[in-house]
């Protein structure tokens, strides 16, 4: 068998005779694993590594679990406990129907079915005939977490007190105490909550009591995911929730205000983040988590197209005025604000911003936190900056009238001012100002450009697919893009796989329309010009809709037209005419 794991490791890109030896001579007759040894030196291609194993031994290599339906987790989890399963690395599949009147097989996926410890345990175990499949490391991990729940192999030893205690609520109570003295396992639990986020690249997560149940969502790419958690959570939940106010530094007494904190930790050898708000509801405390501190903030990693970062690099060199970010909550704005002030951040620059609250830490920039019940506001924490020689200010948000006359003040004096607005697109940013008051020749003299965006979800790369659209189908949607009237454009969907977790998305990108204040646009907003005028204005200054640049996108394979439709929409039909010869 040795043998056909090292020409196994040969074929799967490990040249080398002498690497393979010295990954399994240590390796035990009785206990040791020769693929585990092999995968963990990191001398082949996992897969390339299991095709080849697979191929010799007459193993299928599972992919992982597609979608879990209730009744099968509760199937499942009978099998084996959730600690052992881990321990052994096995994650039970499915039962597989044989003839009929002939016993269910249950297929078990492991890195290694020739475990002699691993084949013990699961004959001793279980009942039924056993079928291995292989599995890459990661897709075992994967499979326990989605089969046991988060946090499993932590709550264990809290669930097995728990079956001991004789008073289940006096042991609750006892859970509560335990978060406030530190509990290890609780703190582990917690811990693990947090790890399963990162992994999956969420930027939030939710615990919210659900009777007496607790649900945990994590916000994937967008859009909420429920979480797997093991049974008996919910009997957890009241220490689960302490445990978390107690590491945000909030008043675990206090159930019926909401309370905000921050947590900072290490995980993994990793700094984290943490963003943390309480909110008393009907059925109990709900928490949710900001998870912050993961960016790396550059401009070119923003996703804009060549054309639109040239521009945006050259209003970051202007020596004043405002630049306006607009968008909905959760668009990604104030990941482009950092952008942009990363961009510009050198010790010649000083830097200055106020936000409410500061998401994450930029290096060498003086960042304030708004504290409304203390008076420190947007407005006043402004007039502040200002006394303190800034070059640069960045305001989280123009919230107030009171907030944009500094603002525009600010950019009149020689200063570079950055903040956000919530509109609908670029051009609806000029008649926002003016309907909180400012004079339309303040707006066309101190505003530089408006920058609208959404955030859609990226198609995976590793299942995503072209296809091609009847451009009829398109025209039912008002685009502006041009097309090849006599031939079917290629789009691209994905059917989900196991690097993406089934949706067909991973990770998002930012779609983006920029309108930059020119001369011609600065006489038309003065002269209190409709919308309509200055759509055309900005139309013949070279401004793409955002719609437009995502079809462009979408064409490009980057995300689905599906997510284009969801987040943008159609220009208007009374400059289609306009919108046709912007792209000719």
């Amino acid at each position: 068998m040795i043998s056909h794991i090292k020409e196994s490791a040969k074929e799967a890109g490990c040249s080398n005779p002498e690497l393979i030896d010295r990954a399994l001579e240590h390796l035990q007759p009785e206990s040791g694993s020769a693929i585990r040894a092999v995968l963990d030196a990191k001398i082949v291609d996992e897969d390339a590594f299991l095709r080849q194993i697979g191929r010799r031994f007459g193993l299928t290599v599972w992919e992982g679990f597609g979608s879990l339906s209730a009744e099968r987790i509760r199937d499942l989890r009978k099998c084996f406990p959730a600690d052992a399963a881990r321990k052994r690395g096995i994650v039970p599949v499915h039962f597989e129907e044989g003839q009929p009147g002939a016993e269910a097989t249950l297929v078990l996926a492991s890195t290694d079915p020739f475990d002699l410890q691993a084949h013990s345990f699961a004959s001793r175990e279980s009942d039924y005939p056993i079928q291995w499949l292989l599995a890459r490391p990661q897709t075992i991990r994967d499979g326990l977490h989605a089969l046991y729940g988060v946090g499993d192999d932590s709550l264990d030893d809290l669930i097995e007190s728990r079956l001991n205690a004789s008073d289940t609520d006096q042991w609750e109570q006892t859970m509560v105490l335990d978060a406030e003295a530190g509990s290890a396992s609780l703190t582990s639990l917690v811990n693990d909550i947090l790890r399963g986020a990162l992994e999956q690249q969420s930027t939030d997560i939710h615990l919210d009591p659900l009777g007496s149940d607790l649900r945990i969502r994590y916000r994937i790419d967008g859009k909420l995911k429920d979480v797997p958690t093991p049974e008996n959570m919910g009997s957890l939940k009241s220490a689960v929730i302490s445990r978390i106010k107690i590491m945000a530094k909030l008043d675990i007494a206090e159930r019926r205000l909401p309370q905000d904190g921050r947590i900072h930790l290490e995980l993994d050898g990793k700094p984290i983040d943490v963003r943390v708000a309480t909110i008393p509801s009907v059925e109990g405390e709900t928490v949710s988590l900001r998870l912050l501190g993961q960016e790396v903030f550059h401009l070119e990693k923003l996703g804009m197209d060549a054309r639109m970062v040239a521009t945006v690099k050259n209003l970051l060199t202007m020596p004043n005025g405002i630049i306006l970010v607009t968008g909905p909550t959760g668009s990604g704005k104030s990941t482009s604000l950092y952008a942009f002030l990363s961009e510009i951040n050198d010790p010649d620059t000083r830097i200055v911003t106020i936000e409410d609250p500061v998401e994450n830490r930029l290096e060498g920039v003086v960042q304030i936190a708004v504290k409304n019940d203390i008076g420190l506001t947007f407005a006043t924490g402004l007039r502040s900056i200002l006394r303190g020689d800034p070059n640069v200010i960045m305001i989280g948000e123009m919230r107030d009238l009171e907030t944009t006359e500094i603002a525009i003040r600010a950019a009149l004096t020689g200063h570079l001012v950055f903040s956000t607005l919530h509109t609908n697109d670029a051009i609806s940013g000029v008649t926002r100002l003016i309907d909180m008051g400012i004079e339309p020749f303040l707006v066309a003299t101190s505003v530089r450009a408006f920058i609208a965006q959404r955030l859609v979800r990226r198609l995976c790369k590793s299942c995503k697919e072209p296809y091609r659209v009847n451009p009829a189908v398109l025209s039912g949607h008002d685009w502006s893009y041009p097309l090849d009237g006599h031939e079917a454009p290629i789009f691209y969907r994905a059917p989900g796989c196991q690097y993406c977790r089934g949706t067909g998305y991973r990770g998002r990108l930012a779609l983006y329309e920029l309108v930059v204040i020119t001369g011609a646009m600065e006489e038309l907003i003065s002269s209190r010009a409709s919308s309509r005028e200055l759509l055309q204005q900005a139309l013949r200054d070279g401004y793409v809709p955002m719609r437009d640049y995502g079809f462009k996108k979408a064409l490009e394979g980057e995300t689905s037209l599906d997510e284009i439709l969801s987040v943008t929409t159609s220009p208007s039909r009374a400059v289609e005419s306009a919108l046709v010869g912007a792209f000719a």
